[in-house]
């Protein structure tokens, strides 16, 4: 089953009619969003036609190096666009590189090991894109909300410290709290899928021409894969942020 449909040039260019439109509606509520619109989907265009001849380099060369070296990069600018969350939290950029790096990895390995996934480019490279993509995204809802938790649950965590307890235990509450905040969209969007819409990988494979049964199953690998990232991404940014509210004598920095 093939039906594989290529987009001409032509067609490309009178798809950004779209773009356009939006151009058109932040015009007429005066939102002046027109600027930043046209600027991000000119970037958006740049950017993923170089990434396409990247990858398109790399899929002919099917070199480890060029993989891990992609992989790479992937995690660091999606550390450095995570950790612009956590401005006020020191070394936010190396926690959420190693989040991002350590959860990936795992969840990477794990396919590899299973025989989900070989390690060639046209696999590998997509897939650590999905899974470091979502990371950052909710290790950016992390940082946000433990931010906010900790100005507005300020005393507690005090009377909590005063009563005998350890920063750790002070911040239990909290930490807790921010874990499930980052889990939660992927845990709403695990619920509703195929029920509210056809998610994106699966749209793309069926318009591709796989069979629709195979691209379900590729769907819930990316689904049990973006799971076991975002929560180890989740808990290790955690786990590392909370500590740096607390000074050397155990005291909230103020």
């Amino acid at each position: 089953m093939s039906q594989f449909h290529a987009i001409s040039a032509t067609s490309l260019c009178l798809a950004s009619i779209l773009v356009i439109i939006s151009m058109f509606i932040s015009y007429r509520q005066e939102l002046k969003l027109e600027k930043d619109i046209f600027i991000s989907a000119l970037r958006a265009t740049i950017q993923l036609f170089a990434i396409g001849f990247i990858l398109a380099y790399i899929f002919s060369t099917e070199s480890p190096i060029f993989i891990i070296g992609l992989l790479g990069f992937m995690a660091i600018n999606a550390a450095y666009n995570s950790s612009k969350r956590g401005k006020g939290i020191p070394y936010a950029l190396w926690i959420s590189w190693f989040a991002i790096t350590v959860g990936a990895s795992i969840t990477l390995l794990i396919l590899l090991l299973t025989g989900v996934l070989n390690f060639t480019a046209y696999q590998v490279i997509p897939v650590g894109g999905m899974i470091i993509s979502g990371a950052m995204v909710a290790i950016g809802l992390c940082y946000r909300q433990m931010l906010s938790n900790f100005e507005l649950r300020q005393q507690e965590v005090e009377i909590k410290l005063a009563l005998g307890s350890t920063p750790k235990q002070a911040s239990k509450a909290i930490v807790r709290d921010v874990i499930k905040t980052g889990l939660q969209p992927t845990v709403d969007s695990a619920k509703t899928l195929g029920i509210v819409a056809l998610p994106g990988m699966m749209t793309g494979l069926i318009l591709a021409g796989m069979p629709p049964l195979e691209a379900v199953k590729y769907q819930m690998i990316v689904t049990f894969m973006s799971l076991s990232t975002i929560s180890i991404a989740c808990f290790i940014t955690c786990q590392l942020a909370y500590r740096t509210f607390f000074n050397s004598r155990n005291q909230l920095n103020r």
